[in-house]
């Protein structure tokens, strides 16, 4: 199971843009994080031109689909959603890791279980603004 922001295990950081601007304030080599919408579309098209990695976080089964197709390395979602969206991932043979956000260590024995793939805490994510 993949951690981010746990406490005692080094990961990599998700940076959170709000335009394709932020992404010239972040390290080189980052992890972009941006929530699906369709107004974040050109941002994902440059990122994929860029050859940048990047998370989208979704909020229901059709944008998991959606950010398959679109390429994203990882799926960020919510609890309720995590078994449901690791097994069509399973399916359909995704290339991009599901993670689920939690809050509580408490609740990696508890998705580890499921199967899911991996775990993000907030200390995983740091905003940029452009």
């Amino acid at each position: 199971m993949l951690l981010f922001g746990h406490s005692f295990i080094e990961s990599e950081k998700f940076y959170h843009i709000l335009e394709i601007e932020a992404i010239a304030k972040t390290p080189p080599s980052s992890l972009i994080y941006l929530e699906f919408r369709k107004k974040n579309l050109d941002i994902i098209e440059y990122l994929k031109q860029n050859g940048i990695s990047f998370a989208l976080s979704v909020q229901n089964i059709t944008e998991l689909i959606y950010a398959n197709a679109l390429d994203a390395n990882y799926i960020i979602l919510s609890k309720t959603l995590a078994k449901t969206a690791q097994s069509i991932a399973e399916s359909y043979l995704f290339d991009a890791k599901i993670l689920v956000h939690l809050q509580e260590e408490s609740e990696i024995e508890e998705f580890a279980l499921l199967g899911i793939d991996g775990a993000i805490f907030d200390d995983g994510f740091v905003k940029i603004s452009s």
